[in-house]
């Protein structure tokens, strides 16, 4: 039987659309499927709020003025419906050629869904084959009393019409960091609780505990090492009982944000009618995105290996290549930034140094601080250091961290280095503006020219130059390493 489309992408966040629009770039018949407003999380729920919110708590902050919330939740709404309306709105895809569906789809077979609309029309399509791209949505632990409470989520935060005076986030990860410091900003008491002693535990340890005291002198309190033991309250004032050094604390606050993690939206998807693998943490897909059954994909928070938007588009290159091109193109798991983006901002790419202690791997560090940046120093942004992983003879980047201004794009140059095999020397010996931020990120490598650069190879260069300077200081160097 001939199958109604090349490909049809069950999901129209990030992943999806990246996904369709690649497809449909190649010419597939593709139909794109999603139950509720395309653009998904990072449109409405995540990236793009959360960053909005942080930009204005930042002006905020440096005004010193009063906040006026309803201004800011203007802007914020503004904001989203330029990007949805420029970016994400279903036209604009449909120009494409790929057909665009509003409702939820469920699998009948391999290579059969029904798609089911709001207002309980349905319809049955086939195709070769499918990308699941259904994202993920946020996870709430069962604490006694929560269910009686009118929690907050990532997916109703961003729709609050009123500052809250006080607020206790549960969670020190990305989420609840970057909420702590936009709220306090704004004008909120803003406490944090999580059960592990440190906020951002998949970063440099060193870095994230600048950046804790950063917050703190912001005004956020954290309650960390502390264990949840019920919840209660109204509308109005919500009470969380914790236990923390095995003493007994109550925290009062007008709301509470549950930022404690992710799971991946499958659970309708009736994976089973079409054989497709699937566990706790999402549907299991190899290093090609590929589910045990061939001609299904599935990419993005789904598959609970990534949560990130950029390696959800990346994920949707992966699979479309595969699926279209027959190309056996591979995740890259090895080069995956990230990036907090707090004041200031929290960025890592490649292996932690903790990995490669547990690896058993030799590397030498390479430093650099920001109050050593020219720029930096210009501008009073000097909190924040450059920290990079490489192998002492080749310099070549195992990994990198990056806390302070533009850290996001900072790690940027490291993500490329390492994708390219561009070395710690290559980078050493380029030309890089000044003053610009940027310009650190040299400094660190000339750490690695100067720590590792032969002496006696330098003299002789040196006599065949007939130049007289004096030799570096290495140990001046190293008071900055």
């Amino acid at each position: 039987m001939k199958k109604t489309f090349d490909l049809i992408v069950i999901g129209g966040g990030a992943a999806g659309l990246t996904a369709s629009g690649v497809a449909a770039g190649m010419g597939a018949r593709t139909l794109m499927v999603e139950k509720a407003r395309l653009g998904g999380d990072c449109t409405w729920y995540g990236c793009v709020p959360s960053k909005i919110l942080l930009n204005q708590a930042k002006k905020a902050a440096a005004s010193g003025q009063p906040v006026d919330y309803a201004v800011i939740k203007g802007k914020l709404d503004s904001i989203r419906q330029k990007i949805y309306e420029e970016a994400d709105h279903p036209d604009k895809f449909r120009k494409m050629g790929i057909e665009v569906e509003k409702g939820e789809a469920k699998f009948l077979d391999q290579h059969t869904v029904c798609i089911t609309q709001a207002n309980g029309n349905s319809r049955e399509v086939t195709s070769r084959y499918f990308i699941i791209a259904s994202g993920s949505s946020a996870v709430v632990p069962q604490v006694p009393g929560l269910d009686k409470v009118p929690y907050l989520t990532n997916e109703n935060l961003f729709e609050l019409d009123k500052l809250p005076e006080s607020m206790t986030i549960i969670g020190a990860g990305p989420v609840g960091t970057e909420m702590a410091q936009a709220f306090q900003r704004l004008g909120t008491k803003v406490t944090v609780v999580d059960m592990l002693e440190n906020i951002l535990t998949n970063d440099e340890p060193e870095m994230t505990a600048l950046l804790k005291k950063k917050l703190e002198r912001d005004g956020v309190t954290y309650k960390l090492g502390s264990y949840v033991q019920s919840v209660e309250g109204d509308e109005n004032s919500i009470t969380i009982n914790i236990k923390r050094e095995g003493k007994a604390e109550q925290i009062h606050s007008e709301k509470l944000l549950m930022a404690t993690g992710r799971k991946a939206n499958y659970q309708k998807l009736n994976l089973e009618a079409a054989g497709v693998d699937f566990a706790k943490q999402g549907i299991t897909v190899n290093d090609r995105c590929r589910t045990s059954r061939r001609n299904i994909y599935a990419i993005g928070d789904v598959t609970g290996r990534y949560q990130f938007t950029h390696m959800s588009e990346h994920m949707a290159k992966v699979a479309v290549t595969n699926v279209l091109l027959k190309i056996p193109m591979k995740i890259d798991a090895k080069h995956v930034p990230w990036c907090t983006y707090t004041d200031p901002e929290m960025a890592h790419v490649g292996a932690t140094q903790a990995q490669l202690d547990q690896n058993g791997t030799s590397y030498e560090i390479y430093k650099f601080p920001y109050s050593m940046i020219d720029r930096a120093i210009t501008e009073e942004e000097t909190t924040g250091w450059i920290r990079v992983y490489a192998k002492k003879w080749t310099g070549r980047i195992l990994g990198a961290d990056v806390l302070g201004v533009h850290a996001g794009e900072m790690i940027s140059q490291y993500a490329l280095a390492m994708k390219n095999g561009i070395s710690l020397r290559s980078m050493a010996d380029t030309i890089y503006p000044y003053p610009s931020y940027s310009l650190g990120a040299r400094r660190a490598a000339d750490q690695w020219y100067i720590r590792n650069q032969n002496i006696s190879l330098v003299r002789w260069i040196r006599r065949g130059f007939r130049f007289r300077g004096p030799l570096p200081d290495l140990s001046d160097n190293e008071r900055i390493v």
